[in-house]
């Protein structure tokens, strides 16, 4: 799917599909925004040429899974970002790769499937933003993206502290293996952040020709993509750590609780240690034994026994072993 939004000099708005690129062409001073959705390679790469998008920008783009970077080419910057199609409470998300080609007057987006931002921002502020400049479609397409991706990671801290307080009451390896599936995601997730917090302060630090840092309106919108992009990556690295606490504290009261179990295992030992040798010198088959003779032999044994048993019963308690 191609779609266009041509917004023109006296303030004009049109919207529909490659028609209008001709008319962008034929009036000096519009802006047009042309988005490319599950699109064709050799289709995206026809329309990418005629705006003499640089064939090494447009390779970058083709390639699956590009880490997100951004590039300055003669006639237009590339911006390769790691957008999202769906995200859930419990980070299952499905990333989808956006490409921006920002120009003077014009705005290419490419992307495989539905973009969320995207969606939202062509219905709604695209066409004011846009008659303002091509980059500020951009930069308002990757704020609204990590605003997505905010909403989800918050709602993630109300699940994560219910799981916290499941894991303190009743801890069994079905949380644990939730809690770890969490740190996979959580992983890859600060991943894609780390490389947006790169573009965002490549922006603040260089001065791209085709996303002027002179305008005060164009750094504020930088400065607020990275503070969001800052955010992102603080939160999946608390996230991240507070998941790595919850992990490190069940270890440690599951091996608490098996300390206990093998301590009162060794006291039970203890005691039956000497009542069992007692009952191994005894049970030797030898003619004579002294005590064999003895007429109160066995509850001698036995009163010898039950006293042992119980000392050392009372000396454990009295060390709170047991």
């Amino acid at each position: 799917m191609i779609r266009t939004l041509l917004t023109t000099p006296e303030g004009d708005i049109h919207e529909g599909g490659e028609p209008l690129i001709e008319l962008w062409r034929q009036t000096p001073g519009s802006h047009i925004w042309v988005d490319m959705q599950g699109e064709s390679q050799a289709s995206e790469r026809r329309l990418l040429e005629g705006f003499e998008c640089h064939p090494m920008a447009i390779q970058d783009a083709h390639k699956e899974r590009h880490p997100p970077k951004i590039e300055e080419f003669e006639h237009h910057t590339l911006i390769i970002y790691r957008g999202i199609s769906s995200f859930d409470a419990q980070l299952n998300f499905v990333p989808q790769q956006v490409c921006f080609f920002i120009g003077e007057r014009f705005l290419l987006t490419l992307h495989p499937g539905e973009a969320l931002s995207i969606e939202r921002l062509f219905n709604e502020q695209g066409r004011a933003l846009l008659a303002h400049s091509p980059e500020h479609v951009a930069l308002r397409v990757m704020y609204l993206s990590a605003g997505f991706y905010i909403d989800s990671l918050l709602e993630f801290e109300v699940e994560l502290s219910d799981l916290e307080d499941e894991l303190l009451e009743n801890g069994n390896d079905v949380l644990m293996r939730k809690i770890i599936a969490y740190r996979s995601r959580l992983v890859k997730m600060r991943r894609i952040f780390s490389y947006h917090k790169g573009i965002t302060q490549e922006l603040t630090a260089y001065d791209y020709a085709h996303l002027p840092r002179e305008e005060s309106e164009t750094r504020h919108a930088i400065t607020d993509v990275e503070e969001r992009f800052e955010r992102l990556y603080t939160l999946t690295q608390m996230y991240y750590d507070i998941c790595g606490d919850l992990v490190n504290g069940y270890i440690s009261i599951s091996s608490h609780q098996l300390n206990i179990t093998m301590r009162v295992l060794t006291v039970i030992t203890a005691i039956f240690v000497p009542l069992t040798f007692i009952v191994g010198v005894y049970g030797m088959n030898f003619e004579y034994i002294p005590e064999l003779g003895y007429r109160y032999g066995y509850f001698f044994v036995w009163g010898v026994m039950l006293g042992i048993g119980g000392m050392l019963i009372w000396l454990f308690k009295r060390k709170h072993w047991f």
